[in-house]
């Protein structure tokens, strides 16, 4: 009787091609339903259609970059420092959220600063939304690519990921074996999905948009609040994350769970402005 999900998915789309893969599929797909619920935004409020391109520019080299150079510097320099040919490689996989975000801030605060001529807090509180959606669709990229996995689990839907990395296998009678596995890439997936949901209820159903900085807020305690849950299921990405009691991507995390609490407060205080 099979206790979980026997997990053998292909990842390249075309056998011994690594590209196109569903990764990059996935990946492009997020961005895609991230423009669209932008672009709805920006109509709604009659922002110069002008704007929408260039942001699209901004975070999309801004999203593949710093994720990239995230995942390389924060867990895996040991490796990439002796390879660095192979940092571009992102179509096959190893990108950090966390990266991502510093790189996102950067571009956004440069977009501000040279395209809208507001505050951060304006575009902050409307890219949150299609960004938790495209964090989703990398974490299904996670999924089909047999990596970020989680825990050995009995849990009936554990997966056994046929695919993973032999680090990630375990000896048994002397025989490295795969086992079934918490799937944290859909924890974190679906946690993502409803952070989305909830954003843009704010963003239609209430006046939270009018509240400078309140959407980001909670986008930052959430998205990061649910990544140090879900982590305490995931195997480390770091070589020492074995020994510490919060892993690398949970002390990543702090600090913006931290931030986004002090930016609701101000937010509801009134104390931030768009211009």
């Amino acid at each position: 009787m099979i206790a979980g999900i026997i997990w053998n998915f292909n990842p390249q789309i075309f056998e011994n091609s690594p590209t196109p893969n569903w990764y990059g599929i996935l990946f492009v797909t997020g961005l895609i339903i991230g423009y669209y619920v932008i672009k709805r935004m920006f109509k709604s409020e009659n922002i110069p259609e002008a704007w929408l391109d260039k942001l699209l520019i901004y975070v999309v080299v801004a999203t593949i970059v710093g994720a990239r150079l995230g995942h390389v510097f924060f867990y895996d320099w040991g490796y990439y420092k002796d390879h660095l040919n192979e940092i571009i490689k992102i179509w096959e996989g190893g990108l950090a959220s966390h990266g991502g975000a510093i790189a996102i801030w950067i571009s956004l605060w440069l977009y501000s600063k040279y395209v809208t001529k507001k505050k951060m807090w304006w575009i902050l509180d409307r890219i949150v939304a299609p960004i938790a959606i495209a964090g989703a669709f990398i974490r299904f990229g996670n999924l089909v690519n047999h990596e970020i996995v989680g825990d050995p689990t009995d849990m009936p839907w554990g997966f056994m990921f046929m695919r993973e990395s032999i680090s990630n296998m375990v000896e048994v009678n002397g025989e490295l074996v795969h086992v079934f596995r918490h799937p944290t890439q859909l924890y974190e997936a679906f946690g993502y999905i409803m952070l989305f949901v909830l954003l843009l209820w704010m963003y239609w159903k209430t006046d939270a948009k009018k509240k400078s900085g309140l959407m980001f807020g909670v986008f930052l305690i959430i998205l990061f609040g649910w990544r140090i849950f879900v982590e305490f299921f995931k195997v480390g990405q770091a070589a020492r994350d074995d020994y510490l009691l919060f892993n690398t991507g949970q002390w990543l995390s702090v600090p913006f769970v931290i931030a986004g609490i002090a930016i609701v407060w101000l937010a509801m205080k009134g104390k931030l402005k768009e211009a």
